[in-house]
């Protein structure tokens, strides 16, 4: 699994489940990738984006600023 960090020039640079960043060129992204979209890599090297963990990621950082802030964002 990658998350899209940002772009530089005909690269993506990503984070990886490790930690460690990677850059995938960005004729190799899915159509709609963009900054903070999830990848999974399949089995035929495919990059393809993961919008139900893309999802679960985006409401766990809206719940911890709503814990940490005291309020809805």
């Amino acid at each position: 699994m990658y998350i899209i960090d940002r772009f530089e020039g005909d690269f993506a640079v990503c984070e990886a489940e490790d930690l460690t960043m990677t850059d995938i060129p960005r004729s190799l992204l899915p159509a709609g990738a963009k900054r903070g979209s999830v990848l999974i890599k399949d089995a035929a090297g495919i990059y393809r984006l993961d919008l139900d963990e893309e999802k679960r990621r985006k409401n766990k950082i809206r719940d911890l600023e709503s814990r940490i802030f005291g309020e809805d964002i």
